[in-house]
């Protein structure tokens, strides 16, 4: 490539990078005010997640079609091609993220509208905190190209799972003693079901970060192989002594 190609490539990548990180913000100011929305019954709040869900569908679109346009513009690298095709994926994670989160919003807006008596207490912030934390942990590595970051949020994943299913079992022992807190149940039941899979996302971002950075396929091979994986060992170096 010449010289004005080779700095229009890096300008076209500079901004894949800049506003994937800006839609991860809004999506993660999403989950924050969905949950704010649910704890503090504030309406203001589902509104401000459901105008934020536009931005973040039209940044799909956008970041989408500047991909396409550097596939075929350009002949990236090796690692720049693992890049976008790893931007490519995340996108749709992201965006369902977003979905995930106006989920939530749009349930909090159909609790505080209705009854309010008779609604399960179940904490549900500590939860929601873990995955923003995923989430922002991903875009994080994603930025800093930290694959050992990355692999760390694969395993939080493990706790996020650990919480829904937590949260499944109290919400249905509520049901079972107080049938008046059925339908709130059912109704915090998607809320928390919206929160691990909010989780999974984040997961499946990290998950594309060390592939971008090593170059490895890490999905559905386990934690501890992501781990390795990310801090670059190979299996003859995974190898002991006894088991020689």
């Amino acid at each position: 490539m010449t010289e004005h190609t080779n700095k229009q490539f890096d300008a076209d990548l500079e901004y894949i990078r800049s506003q994937f990180l800006r839609m991860g913000g809004l999506v993660e100011a999403m989950i924050q005010d969905s949950i704010d929305a649910l704890s503090s019954g504030e309406m203001t709040l589902v509104e401000k997640v459901r105008e934020r869900e536009k931005d973040v569908n039209r940044l799909e679109v956008e970041i989408d079609e500047r991909i396409s346009q550097i596939l075929a513009r350009h002949q990236p690298t090796a690692i720049d091609l693992r890049m976008l095709m790893a931007v490519s994926k995340m996108l749709t994670d992201m965006e369902r993220s977003g979905d995930e989160a106006e989920k939530v919003a749009n349930v909090a807006r159909r609790i505080h509208e209705g009854e309010l008596r008779h609604i399960p207490v179940i904490e549900l912030n500590h939860m929601a905190g873990g995955v923003m934390t995923m989430l922002r942990q991903s875009l994080d590595a994603f930025a800093r190209l930290d694959a050992i970051q990355a692999a760390q949020v694969l395993r939080s994943d493990k706790e996020v799972d650990r919480e829904w299913k937590a949260a499944l079992r109290h919400l249905i022992t509520y049901m079972i003693e107080d049938p008046r807190t059925i339908s709130r149940a059912i109704d915090m039941i998607f809320i928390a079901r919206s929160l691990e899979r909010i989780g999974d996302h984040a997961k499946n971002m990290s998950e594309r970060v060390i592939y971008m950075v090593r170059g490895a396929d890490v999905r559905h091979t386990g934690v501890k192989n992501a781990e390795r994986q990310a801090r670059g060992e190979t299996d003859e170096q995974d190898e002991t002594p006894a088991a020689q």
